[in-house]
């Protein structure tokens, strides 16, 4: 995976703010969505099929460092900005978008529209590549078999025995936590939740970061590390994980901590509900 670009310093970078994808201007929106056209039409590593295969299939599984490891935060947080950078090379100044599922109840408007301007809507649907396709068919996972015989992104979202998008409430007591690691495991927990509810790709490793709502996801449990972080200035991560590494990411732990550092922010990081 080629290098990300050196982190800058927060003296005099511009920070961009990340926002709600439901209260996104329209010309906010046009510029999200012709960002993610424009990546899903590169078939080399500034494209969208290898940044969504980073996290499952194709081989390897990078996100095993992530899941269930006292890295899932850090790590999906250099995922998003490796990705978000990527769509800024095709669209300058674009950021991506969190879904508050605590308020929008839903698949968001902007992910659930089929077309856009007369055209498939890139952020509705993905058609996943052959190789991905090809391994999930033998993976082991027997969802990833099922789902490798569907080659566009589907969703089902809120089917009988799915859990419910996790609440206000729910997301107060995770933010209540005062020790990372027990935050972080609550914030997991309920970043499941909200795959299984999605139902369809999302609902699997191997495929799930090929649905454009993933990153809206992402963006939205990195938005409560952000606020957690605000919340708890004292808490501290376990010092042995800084100088860990995050493959295929040139990022450490420790280059991860700081969004402004980064180059982002988000326009709102109080835990207040926003509908």
């Amino acid at each position: 995976m080629p290098a990300a670009p050196p982190l800058a310093s927060p003296q005099g970078l511009a920070v961009v703010q990340r926002r709600n994808v439901s209260r996104l201007l329209q010309r906010q929106l046009d510029d999200l969505r012709e960002a993610f056209h424009q990546v899903q039409q590169l078939s080399d590593d500034r494209g969208y099929q290898f940044h969504a295969g980073i996290h499952g299939l194709p081989l390897p599984k990078y996100c095993k460092v992530a899941h269930g490891q006292p890295l899932f935060l850090p790590w999906h947080r250099a995922y998003l900005y490796n990705f978000e950078r990527a769509l800024r090379d095709r669209v300058p100044g674009v950021t991506l978008a969190w879904w508050d599922w605590r308020t929008v109840r839903r698949v968001p408007r902007a992910f659930a529209e089929e077309q856009w301007k007369g055209q498939p809507n890139p952020l509705f649907s993905v058609r996943i590549n052959d190789l991905a396709l090809r391994q999930g068919r033998v993976d082991p996972d027997q969802l990833a078999q099922q789902l490798s015989r569907f080659p566009d992104t589907a969703r089902a979202p809120g089917q009988p025995g799915a859990p419910p998008l996790p609440s206000a409430q729910d997301v107060a007591d995770v933010l209540a936590n005062g020790n990372f690691l027990d935050f972080q495991d609550a914030c997991e927990q309920i970043h499941n939740d909200v795959h299984v509810w999605v139902g369809g790709h999302m609902s699997d490793i191997p495929f799930a970061a090929y649905d454009p709502i993933f990153w809206a996801h992402h963006t939205m449990i990195d938005r409560i590390w952000r606020m957690w972080q605000l919340r708890h200035p004292q808490a501290t991560m376990p010092p042995a994980l800084l100088d860990r590494a995050l493959p295929p990411f040139p990022l450490t732990v420790r280059q991860t901590l700081d969004v402004i550092t980064l180059g982002y922010d988000y326009a709102v990081t109080t835990a207040a509900p926003v509908a």
